[in-house]
């Protein structure tokens, strides 16, 4: 975090958004070993693209969908065939700071990438501690949890962004089939 402070480091992400076909969110609990934000509630699958060719694809941000598809196996051991990256759609953008430990934080540059499909699911240990996929009203109730303090539940402040700015919107576009409607990757939106 200091690093990131001190010379304004900032990296590439994404963040995967993964619903099945009752319209249900796959989220993750991140596993106790990770480094940044051990043990929070977060989306179905966060990480980012690596420096290598098929990942650096910049149209239709394919390097990223790329990315995801790849970490999805990773880390949920969602095979590739489960999620095509011409399945993927690409909302938008955020830009976010935050600071995990102290010493370790986020400075990204997050692509939020929204996908249905009906999955099979083998969490990788080393990466996920637990997973449930949630309606609206148990991501409500998720989020009130998080704010009350109750169970130690705690959310990556990412993921809070993102339900705080867009998440129950775009969830009713996606439900409605109208999701294309709000694809905005032109922007970059600074959320704090």
């Amino acid at each position: 975090m200091e690093k990131i402070e001190a010379e304004n480091l900032l990296h590439r992400a994404f963040s995967v958004f993964l619903f099945n076909s009752k319209y249900e969110l796959l989220l993750q609990q991140r596993s106790a070993t990770k480094v940044t934000f051990p043990l929070v509630w977060t989306n179905t699958c966060c990480s980012h693209p690596l420096y290598r060719e098929s990942e650096l694809i910049e149209d239709s941000a394919l390097g990223v969908r790329n990315a995801a598809q790849r970490k999805l196996l990773d880390e949920l051991g969602i095979p590739a065939e489960d999620v095509p990256v011409d399945q993927f759609t690409s909302l938008g953008r955020i830009l976010y700071k935050a600071p995990s430990d102290g010493k370790w934080g986020e400075h990204e540059l997050d692509y939020l990438l929204f996908i249905v499909r009906d999955v099979n699911v083998n969490p990788n240990p080393d990466e996920v501690a637990d997973i449930k996929y949630v309606n609206r009203d148990q991501l409500k109730e998720l989020l009130r949890k998080a704010d009350a303090g109750e169970e130690g539940l705690k959310l990556s402040p990412w993921f809070r962004l993102v339900v705080d700015n867009f998440l129950f919107k775009w969830w009713d576009h996606l439900e409605q089939g109208t999701l294309g409607e709000i694809i905005d990757m032109k922007t970059i939106h600074k959320l704090t």
